[in-house]
């Protein structure tokens, strides 16, 4: 059954009932399956939330990616599972889909690195909402830090600065602030 079809058709019930935008958005994440448990191992700290929202910015009209010729369409902060052209979205439904989206690459970094201080880890979350769970598994900032080498580690975010082949100087000032948040816990 579609999850969307079926929020579509309750939702005036819920607006009539003076269900609030956070609840309806609540709802409407649990209806499309969204709603995940917490993820065993480290979780994201408000430095890491911080770095990622400092590089990603808030937008809450959909808009196509810069740095790969307009695909995947983005909303929110760094949020593009699903998104559409025209899609537009509260900050408190951006804030909703931030913290669904970490979920997902805080249990990447778990399993990919489970032996990590909590600004590694942090480091490395923010690597992998930018990069993927698959590009950041084949790293050689997973490798080297796996080996113990945390000083390759730090030095390997600095690879991860192209878009569409070409170095994009947003990617290399993330990296930086990357790879410093990573030493500062090596």
């Amino acid at each position: 059954m579609n999850a969307k079809a079926i929020f579509d058709t309750v939702r005036p019930w819920l607006d009539s009932k003076g269900f609030t935008p956070d609840r309806i958005a609540a709802l409407d994440a649990a209806i499309a399956g969204e709603v995940k448990p917490a993820p065993s191992g480290r979780v994201l700290s408000q430095a890491g939330v911080d770095l990622i929202k400092q590089f990603e910015g808030l937008e809450l009209k959909a808009y196509p990616d810069p740095g790969s010729g307009g695909e995947p369409w983005t909303i929110g902060i760094g949020h593009t599972g699903g998104v559409r052209p025209g899609d537009v979205i509260t900050e408190a439904r951006a804030e909703q889909l931030l913290r669904q989206d970490v979920g997902r690459f805080e249990k990447a970094v778990n399993k990919l690195a489970p032996r990590t201080t909590q600004s590694q880890f942090d480091a490395m979350v923010s690597l992998a909402f930018n990069v993927g769970e698959g590009n950041l598994a084949k790293s050689s900032v997973i490798r080297k830090h796996n080996a113990g080498d945390f000083a390759g580690a730090a030095q390997s975010f600095a690879l991860w600065n192209k878009a569409a082949g070409r170095v994009m100087a947003g990617l290399t000032r993330r990296r930086a602030a990357e790879a410093s948040l990573y030493r500062s816990g090596s």
